[in-house]
């Protein structure tokens, strides 16, 4: 597949009036190697891409027109297995009910339940492109094949997954950064490095008064410096504080 930037460029959306345009360009794209693209901007959320007009672009452009789809299907951010594995895996993978295929290992995948796949997956193999987001936000494009009956993508999957993978994060990337309307964060707030000492203790589970033991700071002073987080981090609760200080890198929530 071609991978100029003219052709990255055509699935790139900077403004509301270029994302059916985008939208076109992928799906041809996918169409020359047999494949149809699934876009999804954010995987907890059934509702899918849609153009300026707020016309549903799977349907529309994509052409998933037959029997049930999955922005129909409320459970499929739970229930799906190629969903799953979005949170997983971050690189190119593919799947059938045999499994899923990486280019490095992820143990991970294999944990995964593929018990009656087509039914929950709504498809019988696919090539999939997860998309990390900032703020933990994760999308995806699923590529599946217009032949039904082909469930090895083996070759395709050599052949095209590199080039799938930019297309993909290319779309979704400036899809969601052009819908997004509200920033998730006040603009040039950034953590202290008592702020975000706290927040590490926090994150393995010490209390405010072990913390200040630690720190040998009083405990108003930590309930000071865990209070200014959460309000540069325009979060309410602690959990949510500690959890959005490691979506942007401040910290680690592995020990």
């Amino acid at each position: 597949m071609d991978l100029s930037i003219e052709t990255i460029n055509s699935v790139r959306i900077s403004g509301s009036e270029d994302i059916r345009r985008a939208a076109e360009a992928l799906h041809t794209l996918a169409l020359q190697i047999g494949l149809r693209a699934a876009p999804a901007h954010n995987i907890a959320d059934k509702r899918t891409p849609v153009d300026v007009e707020d016309n549903i672009l799977a349907r529309d452009v994509f052409g998933w027109q037959e029997g049930k789809v999955w922005w129909c299907n409320a459970r499929i951010a739970l229930n799906s297995p190629i969903t799953t594995a979005c949170r997983f895996e971050s690189e190119p993978f593919w799947v059938n009910a045999d499994g899923f295929r990486t280019r490095h290992p992820n143990h991970y995948l294999a944990d995964i339940d593929l018990s009656e796949f087509e039914q929950r997956a709504m498809t019988r193999a696919a090539i999939v492109v997860p998309v990390h987001l900032p703020f933990g936000q994760i999308g995806a494009v699923s590529f599946n094949p217009i032949d039904r009956y082909l469930i090895d993508l083996t070759q395709l999957f050599h052949d095209h997954s590199d080039a799938l993978g930019v297309y993909a994060r290319t779309f979704i990337a400036s899809y969601v950064h052009v819908k997004g309307s509200v920033q998730a964060l006040p603009p040039g707030n950034r953590l202290s490095k008592r702020e975000v000492e706290c927040l590490r203790w926090a994150a393995v589970g010490k209390t405010d008064l072990e913390i200040s033991m630690i720190m040998a700071r009083s405990r108003a002073t930590v309930r000071f410096h865990i209070h200014n987080a959460s309000i540069k981090l325009n979060s309410v609760t602690r959990s949510q504080t500690v959890f959005k200080a490691a979506q942007l890198g401040y910290i680690s929530l592995s020990r």
